[in-house]
């Protein structure tokens, strides 16, 4: 059998749980000053930040690039 693995190093990983471990790294403040959004900053919470970067691609690559430098190293 031939398995093929996605070359996608987030595959798997949910936009929440991107979040979820940036925000439990950063906190929300500190968050706010690496990714500079209204959402992050004025009043965030997970489930309105979600909203606004599944509607918004430019912020949600943003996210994905500061998880894979976070997370993944360099």
């Amino acid at each position: 059998m031939n398995f093929s693995r996605s070359e996608d190093p987030l595959h798997g990983i949910t936009l929440e749980k991107i979040l979820t471990d940036l925000v439990d790294h950063y906190g929300w403040e500190e968050f706010a000053k690496h990714i500079k959004l209204n959402c992050f900053s004025t009043d965030p919470s997970v489930k309105s930040s979600l909203k606004f970067l599944r509607r918004t691609p430019w912020a949600r690559d943003k996210v994905e690039k500061l998880y894979l430098k976070v997370f993944r190293g360099p």
